[in-house]
Parts: structure tokens; C-alpha cells; sequence
């Protein structure tokens, strides 16, 4: 709160304050706020400030805004030059760059008692809220702090985008829910100034009761069972495989996971996997979500945006960021040296407060740990996925999911003995179990196989390398029935120059695929080939000299039989792309898990 320049104002006194409402990488909104804190009208403003060389405003509203050099000057238009003691008004901007403003004045006084700082700053946003002791008619919400330069005087709490409580503290009980119902909480902190700063990053609470009880935390609960789907962001180019898609093809109602893959892993972090796909692609209204168009200024558009759009639509969907992958789970290794500060790199990306509301956890994706995949790590341990899940887990608390994707291998020594699952699996909600790709082309000769079978049969060429055996062994290691999730593929792998219709034999290839050699997708093979013969519990086709083995609607509906008859937690799949137009082995799945 600062006097105005000349003497016969003395008695009006205003402040002036700058926010950054948004930033895309290439350009950025800020947002001046301007309040008469005196006890006389003010009749017009003036703020000026400086930006570094290379940042400049290049359109506004509200205010005249005008330049010299670096020195910027904005000026109240006709309608809104009078203030009122206790009003304020505000003027926005566009701008390049990546400076912020400084030496600010206010009607050629300092905007609020000393130049260096540009105006009274508001509030940061506090910390994504936590949910605990959730029954049928209420939630208790708890927060870390918001920091100001002056202070905070209290925190506005939103209910679905509604304020729903004023509260000094850092905790709130929200009562007079409804049970059975989701709700989405976040938390805006206010300063002693009045001013309030941005919302804290959502959290979806589904409140207990009214049918099946899906339990306090972000995960499954009694009697529900987890339908997975991992979504890639690369399927947006050759693929031409949206967000939307998945509401098209009726998938989005009967799945209850997203897994967004992949974030990569590089230097020790986790990194963006796409930029472009991930939160950049812009959406025509006929292709997006909710069929409106992004616009050339919104700070969240690509997938992360169609995401968000998703989750407003169906609420139960729960998403969580996947990373490493089969072509990036080389910078484990590395990662691993340091598991905190790795942890520290993920949760600071998947909780960036651009897209903090889409994501409700991480999924680690590390192939293989202390084994070879695309590349051998020789150096890790077996005690280095515990460690990491550890970390991961005290980082993202209780309320974030924490999963990972590991491997079936369940042969003498094989991958699941190279490492610490049983140990790692109480700091994870479950682990998606990769039941699938046990046998391919990569085999050019063959000896043709399933590569998703359920059980051993007579004949199979490696011992330990089907679902029924990995489900055990990791039950033998101690995971719980409930924290394993069964994998389908939603793909077949396949040879040529086959001329034997039963598994076991010969080939002189891969057989050709739209995107690689040896693996198509169902929605091509259903037609291309279909199947005329089962084995181990999934499918197989022989179809002139090709040779393929896939899951359809049948075998996938004996395999989740299997699963809830083994008390797992449901299943998961790879991926959305490859199935039909109507969905018809998401369907599939979820009516199995009935």
C-alpha cells in the first residue's frame, strides 16, 4: 500500500500487481491488478514496468498498453479508469518470452513500496489436496501451504470448480455428500492484500456407498476390478488414434484406467516422451472430446487437455503416466543411483500445475531390472526396484497411484528372479503383469507358439514362459493376488512360409504387419485371418502360409474367469488402438470382470 506521486492525492493509495496467468513455451498471459486501497476515488491509472530484452507484450486488452524500448506503459481505458476505495480492475496481456516485470510504478509511484519487486505478488497455489477418512456423506481434505511475500490469510476451498468453505488452516471436512458420488476437490490460498493466487492441482474423491464401494484410495476397492488400457501418444500420427476414440468406441464407460505412455527417462529423470502430442496438438471441434476446437492461446491443448476433457465426461477413468517403456527403459539404470531425486524429477512432471488434474499417479515401466531388455543392466542389484518403488511411493503419499509394468518371465532364473517384486510390491497399488509376447518372429524359423498363452501345453518351447506360471511365482515372492494385474495383448505376432496349421512349426519369417513385421493388430487379423484353433487358453489362425496367434472376445472372456477365479485385481491391456471401431475386447474384458 503505497501514497500516489503527487501530494494532493495523498489520501488515495493503490497497489498494482502482476500475475503470470499462463505459459506455453513459446509465449505466455500475464495479468496486472490494479486496487485503490485509499480512502478516495481514483479517477484514472497508470502502470508502467520494465521487461528484459527479449520479452515484449504483443497484444492486450482492458488497458492501452504501449512501449519504449523495454519500458512498458499501460493505461485504463474510458470505461474503467474510476476506482472506488476497495475496488480493483484488471488488464491482461499476451506476450514472448520467458522475463518478468520489474521496477513497477503505479501513477508514478511505487506500485507497492519498492522497486524491485513488481507489484504485491499473489499467492502461490497450495499443494494438490489429499483425501482421508471418505464415507458416504463426507471427505476430510488436507494441503501443504501456499507461500506469499506478505502472507496468507486463508484458503477458499472448491468443490467441483464451486467454493464451498473459507478456512484459515490447512484442513477441511466437507460434509452433506452424496454417497456413491464422484466430487473434485482443489484449494485457492488468499493473502492479507485480498489477492487470491491459482488453484492447487484436483483431486477426485468418489465418496463410499450408493452400489460398489470403491474403497479411500485412487484404487480398486472390495469387489470392483481394474479394466486398463494403456493409451500411446504416438498413435495420434500414423495411427490416427485420438482421446476421443475411446468415447466413440464405447471403451470409456467400461474401463476404470488410463495408462498415457510413454514418459521418457533420461539423465537421472523422468522427462516429456512428446511434447507436441503430449500437451501441444491442437483439436479441431469434430475431433475433440467435448467438440469444442482449441484455440491458438490456451496454455493445455494435446492429449493432456483431450485427457482432462475425458475425465470431466466420465469421472470414475483414473489416469496415470507411464514411463520407461521397451525403447526407454535404459535410463533406469542411471536413475536409479539417486532414487529420491529420481522420484523428486517424476512427481515435479506429473504434478506440474499445467496438467497436475489430469494424472492421479505414475506407472514405471522398466524393462528389465537387473536383466537385459533392449539394452542389459548389469549393475543395478535386485534390490534396485524395491528402492525405486520405495522412493517413489514416500514422494507420491497414498492418495497418487503407484503402479509399474514388469515382466512374466517366470523360467528358472529368469526376469521375475532378477529382481525384488516381492519386496517392492507394498509400496505399489498393483503391478501390470506382461502375459503376453513370450513367443514371436524375432524366432524367425519358429517353432510357431502362442505368444499369449494362459497355460504350459505339450510342445510349448520354454518352460515358465505362460500366464499361469508368472501369476504364481509372484505369488510365491509374496505379492498379493490382488496387486497382480493379467496382460492381453490386443495384437497377434505371426510367421510365414508356415505350413503346419497346429503350433510347433516351422516358418521362413515374420509375417508382413502394417506397421512392423510379425505383429498386426486384432481389428486387421479378425478379418485378414480369422481364427480356426485354440491352444493354452488364447487363439491361433493359419491362414494360407501365415501363421498368427491373438486373444479374441472368447478366449479373453475364459482368461478373465481365470483371473477372479486367482483373486486378481482385473486386468490390463495393450493397447487401445488395436482394437475394433466398437470396442469390442475392452468390452470383452469388462464383461469378464463382472
Amino acid at each position: 500500500m503505497v501514497g500516489l506521486a503527487s501530494p494532493a492525492q495523498a489520501a488515495a493509495s493503490a497497489t498494482a500487481s502482476y500475475t503470470k496467468v499462463s505459459d506455453w513455451g513459446s509465449g505466455f498471459e500475464g495479468k496486472w491488478t490494479v486496487k485503490n486501497t485509499g480512502t478516495t476515488t481514483l479517477s484514472s491509472w497508470t502502470v508502467e514496468w520494465d521487461f528484459p530484452s527479449g520479452t515484449s507484450v504483443t497484444s492486450a486488452w482492458d488497458a492501452t498498453v504501449t512501449n519504449s524500448g523495454t519500458h512498458w506503459t499501460a493505461k485504463n481505458v474510458g470505461w474503467n479508469g474510476t476506482l472506488a476505495p476497495g475496488a480493483s480492475v484488471s488488464f491482461g496481456f499476451n506476450g514472448t518470452g520467458t522475463g518478468s516485470p520489474t521496477g513497477c510504478k503505479l501513477n508514478g509511484g511505487s506500485c507497492d513500496g519498492g522497486p524491485s519487486v513488481p507489484g504485491d505478488t499473489p499467492p502461490s497455489a497450495p499443494g494438490t489436496p489429499a483425501a482421508s477418512d471418505i464415507s458416504d456423506t463426507s471427505v476430510k481434505l488436507s494441503w501443504t501451504a501456499a507461500t506469499d511475500d506478505k502472507g496468507v490469510k486463508n484458503y477458499d476451498v472448491l468443490r467441483d470448480g464451486a467454493k464451498v468453505a473459507t478456512v484459515t488452516g490447512l484442513t477441511y471436512t466437507d460434509t452433506g455428500l452424496t454417497a456413491g458420488t464422484d466430487y473434485s476437490y482443489a484449494v485457492q490460498a488468499r493473502d492479507t492484500a485480498g489477492q487470491t493466487g491459482p488453484a492447487s492441482g484436483s483431486r477426485a474423491v468418489r465418496t463410499t456407498g450408493g452400489g460398489t464401494d470403491p474403497g479411500p484410495g485412487p484404487g480398486p476397492g472390495p469387489g470392483s476390478k481394474v479394466n486398463l488400457g494403456y493409451f500411446t501418444n504416438w498413435g495420434v500420427y500414423g495411427r490416427n488414434y485420438h482421446v476421443k476414440n475411446l468415447v466413440t468406441s464405447g471403451s470409456a464407460q467400461k474401463i476404470t484406467h488410463i495408462n498415457y505412455a510413454f514418459g521418457n527417462v533420461q539423465n537421472g529423470k523422468c522427462t516429456i516422451g512428446d511434447a507436441f502430442a503430449d500437451y501441444d496438438k491442437a483439436y479441431t471441434a469434430d475431433q475433440s472430446v467435448d467438440g469444442k476446437a482449441d484455440t491458438w492461446d490456451q496454455p493445455l491443448r494435446g492429449n493432456f487437455n483431450q485427457l482432462r476433457k475425458l475425465k470431466a465426461q466420465y469421472p470414475h477413468i483414473k489416469v496415470l503416466w507411464s514411463f520407461g517403456g521397451w525403447t526407454w527403459s535404459g535410463g533406469f539404470p542411471d536413475a536409479v543411483k539417486n532414487p529420491t531425486a529420481f522420484a523428486q524429477s517424476c512427481y515435479d512432471l506429473v504434478e506440474d500445475p499445467r496438467w497436475a488434474d489430469v494424472f492421479d499417479g505414475i506407472d514405471l515401466d522398466w524393462e528389465y531390472p537387473n536383466a537385459c531388455g533392449l539394452s542389459c543392466d548389469t549393475t543395478s542389484g535386485p534390490a534396485a526396484f524395491s528402492t525405486m518403488m520405495k522412493a517413489m511411493r514416500a514422494k507420491f503419499g497414498p492418495n497418487n497411484l503407484v503402479t509399474a509394468a514388469v515382466t512374466a518371465d517366470a523360467s528358472a532364473g529368469g526376469k521375475i528372479d532378477a529382481a525384488d517384486y516381492g519386496v517392492a510390491a507394498q509400496y505399489v497399488d498393483w503391478y501390470n503383469v506382461m502375459t503376453y509376447d513370450f513367443f514371436g518372429a524375432w524366432a524367425a524359423k519358429g517353432p510357431t507358439a502362442p505368444h499369449s498363452p494362459l497355460t504350459s501345453y505339450p510342445g510349448i518351447p520354454q518352460a515358465g514362459y505362460n500366464s499361469a506360471e508368472a501369476i504364481a511365482k509372484f505369488k510365491a515372492k509374496g505379492v498379493p493376488s490382488a496387486k497382480l494385474l493379467l496382460g492381453i495383448g490386443f495384437y497377434g505376432r505371426g510367421w510365414t512360409g508356415v505350413t503346419q496349421k497346429e503350433p510347433g512349426g516351422t516358418a521362413t519369417g515374420p509375417a508382413a504387419g502394417t506397421y512392423e513385421q510379425g505383429i498386426e493388430d486384432y481389428k486387421v487379423l479378425k478379418a485378414s485371418c480369422p481364427a480356426n484353433g485354440t491352444v493354452a487358453g488364447t487363439a491361433y489362425a493359419h491362414c494360407g502360409t501365415n501363421w498368427w496367434s491373438y486373444d479374441t472376445p472368447a478366449t479373453i472372456a475364459g482368461k478373465m474367469t481365470w483371473a477372479k477365479n486367482q483373486g486378481l485385481g482385473g486386468a490390463f491391456f495393450w493397447e487401445f488402438s488395436g482394437d475394433t471401431a466398437n470396442g469390442e475386447l475392452v468390452g470383452a474384458i469388462s464383461n469378464g470382470l463382472k
